[in-house]
């Protein structure tokens, strides 16, 4: 039997074994870490760092609109619209970068069709580019916005959902339509001092419907890119050359060889004469007085009436021009008839012009009291009779070269 003092070695063995944590399993846990190497672990890496994209807008949503046109939706937010529009209708921009701003899907269609070079072009419907000539939209940033936000900037009562910055037209490069071409009469309109953006609009308009063959604008004349002058011309812009920002030693040579200038004058001189009470239905129709009248000379030395552009200055002389009225036969091929605003009328220059070239004055015989034409209703009566004069004397030569000579 074993002696008492082994048993208390053994026993004194086991409870320093378990104090060191060690007994049955700490000895199998040795032999085990002696059968299996400790395996050295790497120390931690941080995750690789994915690519950053640049900095800037996400990537748009692209659509296709026909062969070869792809289109762009705008993203929330997206304030190029808002950009364009405001610095668009400046004038000061305009003149500065050589952009207009069209608004409506026929003046954009008459502009593309013409030949004008489309910058932008913001549109609320695709359907909407099928109506416009596709092969003139190519090279052109095509961008779709809502519908709320084109009406949100528009000038429109009812917005046709088509906004377009278009370099400003050339009119040396333009293709203006055959039938506009064709039926064109040897006039030029010069515009004096138009001032009022619906009146310069509808004289475009009107010249464009006259067959003009072009209307030439002297400074102080609003600015024809102007919203309000587009929208009231129609499409006469892009049917019609118009040369603006023109001083009166420069229209000369934009003017045809041999060409007689007339003015259009507002007023009718005889109309201020002394006004006899006439029995009713008695004289012309159409006059202002009971008999017509003789033509009537501008009075030489006459001071002209001052104007904010420093025309009527002191010294200066206003010319004298044979007076006729607008229906009496006045025109003579090449011609150009010249239409002051309503504010200062003629300019001295306009009547020198007129002087220069054996020019006559037109007057529109009006009833006494009334004070004038509005510039506009004056520009479409004297043009539309000087188409008619014009037409009738082609007429009557055409018929001349038909009989025969007799032998």
């Amino acid at each position: 039997m074993p002696s008492a003092g082994a048993a208390l070695t053994r026993g004194r063995r086991r409870r320093e074994m378990a104090a060191l944590g060690m007994g049955l399993g700490g000895r199998r846990w040795v032999r085990a870490l002696r059968r299996s190497p400790a395996r050295v672990l790497p120390p931690p890496q941080e995750p690789a760092e994915e690519p950053r994209s640049p900095v800037g807008p996400p990537a748009v949503e692209r659509s296709s609109a026909g062969p070869g046109l792809w289109y762009e939706k705008a993203a929330p937010g997206d304030g190029r619209l808002r950009k364009v529009v405001t610095v668009a209708k400046s004038r000061s921009f305009r003149d500065r970068h050589g952009k207009v701003l069209l608004e409506g899907l026929r003046l954009v269609r008459d502009a593309l069709e013409a030949g004008a070079v489309p910058r932008s072009l913001f549109f609320s419907a695709a359907g909407l580019l099928r109506e416009l000539p596709q092969a003139r939209l190519k090279g052109a940033s095509l961008v779709k916005v809502k519908f709320e936000e084109i009406k949100s900037w528009s000038d429109l009562v009812t917005p046709q959902g088509v906004i377009g910055i278009f370099s400003k037209p050339d009119p040396a490069k333009m293709s203006y339509p055959a039938a506009q071409l064709a039926s064109s009469v040897p006039m030029v309109l010069i515009c004096d001092n138009i001032r009022d953006p619906g009146n310069l609009g509808t004289v475009l308009r009107s010249a464009a419907g006259a067959g003009c063959e072009k209307v030439l604008l002297t400074k102080g004349c609003v600015d024809p890119w102007e919203p309000k002058v587009l929208r009231a011309g129609m499409g006469a812009h892009f049917r019609i050359p118009i040369i603006a920002n023109l001083d009166w030693e420069s229209v000369p040579s934009n003017l045809p060889a041999a060409v007689q200038v007339c003015v259009a004058d507002h007023k009718d001189p005889g109309a201020q004469a002394e006004a006899e009470p006439v029995p009713q239905g008695a004289g012309r129709p159409g006059s202002a007085s009971g008999h017509p009248k003789a033509p009537v000379k501008s009075k030489p030395g006459a001071a002209p009436p001052e104007r904010e552009d420093g025309e009527g200055m002191e010294g200066s002389c206003t010319p004298e021009l044979t007076t006729r009225y607008y229906y009496e036969s006045w025109i003579q091929a090449p011609a150009a008839v010249v239409v002051g605003g309503e504010t200062h009328g003629l300019s001295l220059g306009a009547l020198h012009l007129a002087a220069s070239t054996g020019g006559k004055r037109l007057v529109i015989p009006m009833v006494p009291g009334v004070d004038s034409l509005n510039s506009a209703v004056a520009a479409a009566i004297v043009l539309f009779e000087g188409r008619r004069q014009l037409l009738q004397r082609n007429k009557q030569e055409d018929k001349r070269q038909k009989v025969p000579v007799g032998g």
